[in-house]
């Protein structure tokens, strides 16, 4: 082969390649998620609108929250949080193709600053930041995630499309055109024996109080010498915790307070419309 049809050759290949490269660069750009597509885990199905901003009312999602979807897909959950709630958001996705294609769908819509879409996998990303955390997963999934979601900071709203979490009852379900969706509300962990001190007018009252929890079911008595008393309507959401109890007087006291760790406190009241507050210390 003669220098001059090398020559030419050389010219027609780079000139082919300069035109598949735009092609290949556009291919890459008009990337389109096909439903039912494979992921990682599981099959990308998108959520409807209606059903992402049911989620995210039934969350209550306010400007000051912070929204974790887990599974982000097209991005649409987080990029409603930023829109049309206020909220910061993050969507985790592990097929980076759907996560250029989710960023294009936030820059698309005006958020990109406070809608972010980031490549991972979700059960290696840390979530414990979050306020607001969503899930369109199936149910061995959210089971995987469940002991991680207990261990989050007591009042962080789940919600979930679909699926639900066993036997940790929802503390809402909702139904948008035929599809379900889920909220739980993290409980704090209050399970064991307490310290209490009840103090009202400048007289004091000690004694332990007993608390058993499943979730966010709670049950348990006030120790009152040798009297176990039942605790009456006893209820725990998120860090607050609200019960009553009579004591060996016949008299009923009503306590609402909240949950800090180790350490729980509130104020009462009693028949007759005596008021105090409360303390109790975890032993």
């Amino acid at each position: 082969m003669s220098r001059a049809l090398l020559k030419n050759l050389a010219a027609i290949l780079a000139a082919a390649a300069l035109v598949a490269a735009p092609s290949a660069h556009a291919q890459q750009r008009e990337f389109q998620p096909q439903v039912g597509q494979q992921g990682k885990d599981v099959v990308w199905v998108p959520t409807p609108d209606e059903v992402v901003e049911r989620m995210l009312a039934m969350a209550q999602t306010r400007p000051e929250d912070y929204v974790i979807d887990l599974g982000a897909g097209d991005g649409k959950i987080a990029i409603a949080a930023a829109k049309k709630f206020g909220a910061r958001s993050l969507g985790v996705e592990y097929n980076p193709d759907m996560v250029k294609h989710a960023q294009r769908n936030a820059q698309v819509a005006g958020i990109l600053g406070r809608a972010q879409i980031l490549q991972g996998d979700i059960f290696a990303t840390d979530f414990s930041q979050a306020t607001v955390l969503t899930l369109y997963l199936l149910p061995s999934l959210n089971m995987k995630l469940r002991p991680q979601i207990l261990t989050m900071r007591p009042g962080t709203r789940v919600v979930a499309h679909a699926f639900n979490m066993e036997d940790w009852e929802p503390d809402e379900v909702s139904d948008v055109e035929g599809r379900r969706t889920f909220l739980w509300i993290v409980p704090a962990n209050v399970t064991g024996r307490w310290a209490m001190e009840v103090n009202s007018g400048g007289n004091s009252e000690k004694f332990d109080l007993r608390l058993d929890q499943r979730y966010q079911k709670i049950e348990g008595a006030a120790l009152l010498g040798s009297v176990e008393a039942g605790l009456r309507e006893p209820r725990l959401n998120g860090p607050n915790i609200s019960f009553a109890y009579v004591d060996n007087k016949g008299v009923r006291r009503d306590l609402t307070g909240r949950v800090a760790g180790g350490r729980m406190e509130g104020s009462f009241r009693a028949d007759g419309g005596q008021e105090g507050r409360w303390t109790a210390v975890k032993k």
